[in-house]
């Protein structure tokens, strides 16, 4: 038996007056994370780096137990690992995070392209990436054109006009973002795959989407086995 809607208000209300502390603690946990979640994308914080509990808690205001908290949350999205007596990491991604990644990639982007209809195209934030990526190349900014490409993939999914995959890929982008950083050579990766993304657009852009989907598989397969090799090669994974 369901109860009455007034009686079923009436339960949550006490609820959550009987725990304001948490849910305060909850919210400013959220911001904090979102905060130390930035810096660690934008390469402040990369791969391997300790991040101190003390120093957190001073610029942002907050407790220990809520920087704690924004530490779980972060945990979670697979941003931090939590080495026992040693503190609080930035993730170093592994080998089979990057096979898994992109796995999720090819699922998601190849099927936003092939299903993408036509009436309801907007490739402008592609192109926009595009060119965001190569005002970032001729200022010789390499991590900016990661950036970039970041941002050219997030609009290729937004093709697929869905708001529950595109939060779904957010936390892929994260921990793509630490894959680059952690590879330590961007230019040297980035530099072939801008043109690749032009080439993507440029299919897009004509209605070309079986070509498209084609570049991008190629795209997706080539860049996965590149990066495993530098990682074989020149990163520890642990």
């Amino acid at each position: 038996m369901v109860a009455p809607t007034s009686e079923v208000s009436e339960i949550v209300r006490i609820s959550l007056a009987a725990q304001p502390e948490l849910l305060e603690r909850t919210s400013t946990a959220g911001r904090v994370a979102t905060a130390v979640r930035n810096t660690i994308i934008d390469g402040t914080f990369p791969p391997g780096t300790r991040l101190s509990e003390p120093e957190i808690c001073k610029v942002h205001g907050a407790s220990r137990n809520t920087v704690r908290e924004s530490f779980r949350v972060l945990e979670k999205d697979r941003l931090v690992d939590h080495k026992l007596n040693r503190g609080v990491f930035v993730r170093m991604p592994t080998l089979e995070d990057i096979a898994d990644l992109y796995q999720c990639r090819r699922v998601i982007e190849c099927a936003a392209v092939r299903t993408l209809r036509r009436s309801e195209r907007d490739i402008t934030p592609i192109v926009e990436a595009l060119q965001s990526a190569v005002a970032m190349r001729d200022a010789q900014n390499w991590a900016g054109v990661g950036t970039a490409d970041v941002h050219f993939h997030r609009a290729v999914v937004a093709l697929a006009r869905s708001r529950r995959v595109t939060e779904l890929m957010e936390g892929a982008w994260a921990e793509l973002r630490l894959v680059f950083l952690a590879m330590g050579d961007p230019q040297s990766f980035h530099q072939p795959y801008l043109e690749r993304n032009r080439q993507i657009a440029e299919a897009l852009i004509v209605n070309n989407d079986d070509r498209a989907e084609r570049l991008l598989l190629s795209y997706l397969d080539d860049a996965e086995h590149e990066i495993s090799t530098m990682y074989r090669r020149h990163v520890t994974t642990t």
